[in-house]
């Protein structure tokens, strides 16, 4: 039983499992000392994400990003207009509630809205994939590679934005293009029976805040069931949300965030805790360890050095490096031997594209899906196909894009 739990934990945790690994290799290896561990760690990074994950929580936790996802899909008639709602309300929600919530919060809901519907979902969700990984560049909490590259390189706004808007502007004309490719076989002034389809079993989603389910109504509406809630949390939560965004950049100490979210939480709502991505804040401090272990290795940093010699090679170790060892550890390892920190943050979050382990968002929607129904149909078998097709077409395109504007 004990080795099942293990082997299971492995499973379902490998990039942590290998960056403790790799950590623990390298002390010992090295011989590396507490202090010098302590010091390798950016607790900054780790902290901010700590905070912007337990306070997005807490909005869901009283079902604001089902609400809003919900009130969205009663302008829904067609299943082209499903594909740019849905796409699209991952596409800028994943700017600020990161990549993998978005997947977490819209990806079951478009499941149960495609199978009440009768429409095979698995381009859609290949599709709002692209769209997470693709609108999490464009801001320095959209994914854990930015906020740490935002801080390690200390970029100004203006700088960041002016760089991630090379992903940005493409990036939302290639997915309306392949919306409009995918669904152009579809009459496009033909109503969906979404009315009739939810009449018989009402679409539901799981809440946060009760443990039990809020509905979507007929039409893709929502139901009376689905309660949101406004006390004085929520007015905590915001003010939280709006701290955490001033420490990104660079306005508050990181101390000082941490200190109000910590305190906040406790006496708001003291579960949320339960619910944070600890996994992930173990992964960054493992590999902060095993990366700058790595620098005091002079010929793997001279090889290094010679690898992000320019602009080009910059941008296309961080694209290449991400398809095997996926973006946000490429991101810790390489930013450590180049101050070329524009091409490197291009390239990791480009490199987000291709293989499934490329960006762990992408993991996480195939879990998502694979664990639905219409995984297990002859349809459904075809998901890894059309994800690896759509996502290296697009990586191709959009790389050669990004670099020349």
């Amino acid at each position: 039983m004990k080795s099942k739990r293990i082997a299971g934990f492995i499973k379902n945790e490998p990039v942590l499992v290998i960056s403790i690994v790799l950590a623990l290799l390298s002390i010992i290896i090295f011989r590396l000392s507490f202090k010098f561990c302590l010091e390798s760690i950016d607790f900054s990074t780790i902290a901010i994400l700590f905070s912007l994950m337990i306070v997005i929580k807490a909005f869901q936790s009283q079902n604001y990003l089902d609400f809003i996802a919900t009130g969205f899909l009663r302008f829904c008639k067609t299943e082209r207009s499903l594909y740019f709602l849905l796409t699209y309300l991952i596409f800028f929600g994943s700017m600020l509630v990161t990549n993998d919530v978005a997947l977490l919060t819209f990806v079951p809901v478009s499941l149960l809205i495609f199978s009440r519907a009768g429409l095979l979902s698995f381009k859609l969700i290949v599709l709002e994939t692209l769209a997470a990984n693709l609108g999490s560049c464009i801001t320095p909490m959209g994914n854990p590679q930015n906020l740490y590259l935002f801080s390690y390189y200390n970029f100004s706004a203006a700088d960041f934005f002016l760089l991630t808007s090379k992903i940005a502007l493409p990036s939302m004309v290639i997915l309306a293009l392949m919306i409009l490719f995918i669904t152009r076989k579809k009459k496009r002034d033909e109503k969906m029976m979404l009315e009739e389809s939810a009449g018989a079993d009402v679409l539901t989603t799981p809440t946060a805040s009760e443990g039990g389910q809020g509905e979507i109504g007929q039409g893709g509406q929502p139901s009376n069931n689905l309660k949101v809630i406004f006390d004085f949390r929520t007015i905590f939560y915001a003010v939280d949300f709006i701290i955490c965004l001033l420490t990104v950049f660079h306005v508050l100490d990181y101390r000082i965030m941490l200190g109000v979210t910590v305190s906040g939480m406790l006496l708001c709502n003291f579960r949320l805790f339960k619910k944070v991505d600890y996994s992930l804040l173990l992964t960054f401090a493992a590999l902060f360890i095993f990366t700058k272990s790595l620098s005091t290795v002079t010929e793997f940093k001279e090889y290094l050095i010679s690898m992000l010699s320019t602009p080009l090679k910059t941008y296309l170790t961080g694209i290449i490096s991400s398809q095997f060892i996926s973006n946000v550890p490429a991101a810790l390892l390489l930013s450590g031997f180049t101050h070329n920190g524009a091409m490197l943050l291009l390239g990791v979050n480009v490199g987000g594209l291709g293989t499934l382990i490329a960006s762990m968002a992408s993991v996480i929607s195939f879990k998502l899906y694979k664990n639905s129904s219409e995984a297990q149909t002859p349809a459904g078998k075809k998901y890894f196909g059309v994800f690896t097709l759509y996502n290296f077409v697009l990586l191709i395109l959009l790389g050669v894009i990004v670099y020349f504007i």
